[in-house]
């Protein structure tokens, strides 16, 4: 029984690991709106969360992830860092301080 529960426990908290990175992936798509920023940042921040919780939990009961048991408390560190950096709301700032895609297209448009 407890070997399933750790399963179930694994298979969630990687699951959740996964689509946070898409989602941190897809950003460029959901910052388009002011709302669907906030929805991607506020689920990026919650899903790395619970990840964390669940790894935690996972690494006290004696769980092994990809055959390694001091896996779990490291990417656990990792998941808390990505769901801290996903919140910091930069209010569409530019921080790279180069010209992107969108505003090229924006100033060509203008310019036609």
């Amino acid at each position: 029984m407890t070997e399933v529960f750790v399963g179930i426990v694994e298979t969630i908290s990687l699951t959740m690991c996964g689509l946070s990175i898409i989602l941190w992936m897809s950003i460029g798509t959901f910052s388009r709106s002011i709302r669907g920023e906030i929805f991607a940042q506020r689920s990026i921040a919650l899903l790395c969360i619970t990840a964390a919780l669940l790894l935690v939990v996972f690494n006290f009961m004696g769980g092994e992830l990809w055959g390694s048991g001091n896996v779990a408390l490291p990417m656990a560190l990792v998941a808390v860092v990505v769901a801290i950096s996903a919140s910091m709301s930069l209010k569409g700032k530019d921080v790279q301080g180069e010209t992107n895609p969108h505003e090229i297209m924006k100033m060509r448009k203008d310019r036609d």
